[in-house]
């Protein structure tokens, strides 16, 4: 008979701050992003096995604020067992009613499920990804680290040159609210510099009104783009709804949704083609999981939003592709890299594959 493990239990729980400050400050539709600033968590076991996860904003002041409610959820955690990570997300869950089920409360749960869930793969000695279920060995990405709304045409072009030398065989460019004849020409500069094999994707940073995305898209058809992202504010779902149908390529959104139930609404309206859960607004791997059944059940593929370290463990084969974003890279040991297939390795290593550098 296998011998019966008692539980593990959290002893500690260690916040670190970190802000990663940018070459220069980046402008979307919505944002100007001087910075990014991180929340590391780590939990400590009886057994001295350790879990990592961590969460981000745009400025050291809103970090506070997540890093509060982190300290919030503390008690409920210290002394559990983190293989219990259903347990531990709905206590959390349903601690966070008087605040709000979504916005900080959720992302404060984030970082400790991931952690938890790294122990869980650590503990067995397998990537979270084969935890899961494995699906395969590596996957498909796009560089979204550059061609921001700041860029000029000749910029545009040098950054997309960059992407193809570094073996990206998808990338993405920001559109916004300019003119018309602008923003066809950002997208005709790449374009005509990637060739028609590399795959293009736009991404409009909810700044458009309906109108504009759909004459916007129309008038793209041409430089045959894969998906055209997020062209109205997240929550005119029924807008996005209207988009879809008129325009000829796909439409992606879902990056700013929360839980499951941000999820079924788009679903159920028929908001997008393809769906983009970001992990820290799913509050981490427990809720992104079921989220992921959802996406299955309504046959709607999906490309998860940023943190392309932890998101690795997310592939399923209704995903897409892997969004490259290298802000998050100096936190780790590990390094991320594109294979001349312009996909990325679904790391072996135990838990998410990735430890913090915290030299």
């Amino acid at each position: 008979m296998p011998k019966v493990r008692h539980a593990m239990l959290i002893t500690d729980i260690t916040l670190r701050r970190v802000d990663l400050p940018l070459e220069q400050p980046l402008r979307t539709s919505i944002h100007r992003i001087d910075s990014v600033s991180c929340l590391l968590v780590t939990l400590t076991t009886d057994t001295g096995l350790e879990g990592e996860g961590h969460i981000f904003c745009f400025g050291t002041e809103k970090l506070r604020v997540l890093e509060a409610m982190v300290q919030a959820f503390v008690p409920m955690v210290l002394n559990r067992d983190p293989f219990m990570t259903e347990a531990l997300w709905a206590d959390m869950f349903q601690n966070s009613n008087f605040l709000g089920q979504a916005g900080i409360s959720v992302m404060a749960m984030t970082p400790i499920d991931i952690a938890c869930w790294d122990i869980v793969g650590k503990a067995s000695g397998q990537n979270l990804h084969r935890v899961f279920g494995g699906s395969r060995d590596r996957i498909a990405t796009y560089a979204s680290g550059g061609m921001w709304l700041a860029a000029s045409p000749d910029d545009l072009v040098q950054e997309a040159q960059d992407f193809l030398k570094q073996g990206f065989k998808a990338m993405k460019v920001r559109l916004g609210k300019l003119p018309l004849a602008q923003n066809i020409e950002r997208v005709e500069a790449v374009r005509d510099t990637i060739g028609p094999d590399i795959k293009l994707m736009a991404d409009a940073n909810q700044g458009l009104s309906v109108p504009e995305a759909i004459q916007l898209a129309r008038a793209l058809a041409p430089y045959d783009l894969f998906w055209f992202e997020e062209p109205v504010p997240t929550w005119d779902r029924a807008g996005h709804a209207e988009i879809r149908t008129a325009i000829p390529m796909a439409l992606a959104s879902g990056e700013t949704e929360y839980l499951r139930y941000g999820i079924r609404d788009m679903i159920e309206q028929k908001s997008a083609d393809i769906l983009m859960p970001d992990l820290q607004r799913m509050g981490g791997y427990t809720e992104f999981r079921r989220v992921i059944g959802q996406m299955a059940a309504a046959s709607i593929p999906f490309s998860p939003h940023l943190f392309t370290e932890h998101s690795l463990s997310l592939v399923t084969s209704d995903c897409l592709f892997i969004e490259y974003m290298p802000w998050f890279a100096p936190l780790f040991r590990e390094k991320v890299t594109i294979n001349p297939d312009g996909t990325l390795d679904i790391p072996p290593r135990p838990g998410t594959g990735f430890t913090f550098d915290l030299d």
